[in-house]
């Protein structure tokens, strides 16, 4: 082997440490960049959960609080669905990383938008729930005043008929006791009349 060969030997040795430490570099690149996403969906998780939280706070008043579980759980398995397809199509994530992420930040800040308008709707909802109520309890009020006043009136017009009743039965009372002195009056009188008459008749028998 001659002093041609030896340099030859030495630069190919060098090409491929740095070959080498070039893919290492890559690899080190594409970790790194699949932890920060990682991060970052992480992080997206962690706000749709205190989002989700206070917005649970509040829907307990609302029938839709199902459906938007249901949608948020959809949508973490969206996401964790991506992700395992992620990590299982690891080399061509090296080309779509940027397409991904970007799409991946533009999903949180949708949701994170719509999270609080969603919170603004439930909460003018129930506000709206309790001015329905508080406007029930008023009319509650005004009815039962009213049904108050009524029967007081009806209580008032029943003691009144009471009394005209009771002054009806005694003026009754006093007309039968009336007939009843009567009817001994004219009793006696014909009582009368009927021993006259057989008087008269047995002194008639007795002329004879």
């Amino acid at each position: 082997m001659g002093p041609g060969d030896s340099g030859w030997c030495r630069q190919k040795g060098i090409l491929q440490a740095g070959s080498c430490l070039l893919a290492l570099l890559c690899l080190g690149s594409v970790i790194y960049l699949y932890t920060h996403l990682q991060e970052k969906v992480q992080s997206s998780e962690n706000l749709l959960l205190k989002f989700k939280q206070l917005q649970e706070a509040l829907s307990a008043q609302v029938q839709e609080e199902y459906e938007l579980q249901s949608w948020l759980k959809q949508a973490i398995q969206k996401e964790r669905a991506e992700h395992k397809k992620t990590k299982e199509e690891f080399e061509l994530f090296k080309l779509e990383f940027e397409e991904a992420l970007n799409k991946e930040k533009e999903d949180a800040i949708n949701r994170y938008v719509a999270l609080p308008s969603r919170h603004m709707i439930l909460k003018n909802q129930h506000e709206e729930a309790k001015k329905k109520l508080q406007d029930l309890l008023v009319l509650y009020n005004s009815l039962k005043l009213e049904n108050r006043r009524m029967l007081e009136s009806h209580n008032q017009k029943y003691a009144q008929l009471k009394r005209e009743h009771e002054k009806h039965m005694e003026m009754l009372l006093n007309m039968i006791s009336k007939l009843i002195e009567e009817s001994m009056v004219l009793r006696n009188a014909h009582e009368e009349v009927r021993s006259k008459l057989h008087s008269a008749q047995v002194s008639c028998v007795a002329c004879r």
